[in-house]
């Protein structure tokens, strides 16, 4: 089995007031780190054995189609073993 994982990410351009909550609450609660935070979507999808080319087309389009909405977010298709 495999997993194909699917990260949606608001493009750059576009605000993200979760992500600017999270960066705020970052240094009231002690944590210095961050310069700033933007907060996206994870999906993990299960298929047998490996990824096949065709599998990998159809979660493309599906990250497209409904995963994402391609006018304000990016996604990117990676295999995890």
């Amino acid at each position: 089995m495999a997993t194909i994982i699917v990260e949606v990410m608001l493009k750059p351009e576009i605000l993200d007031p979760q992500g600017q909550a999270v960066a705020s609450a970052l240094p009231r609660l002690g944590f210095t780190f961050a310069k700033s935070v933007r907060q996206g979507k994870r999906f993990e999808i299960i298929v047998e054995g490996e990824p096949t080319d065709a599998q990998l087309a159809e979660v493309n389009k599906a990250a497209e189609t409904l995963l994402s909405n391609p006018v304000i977010e990016t996604y990117l298709v990676k295999v995890e073993k």
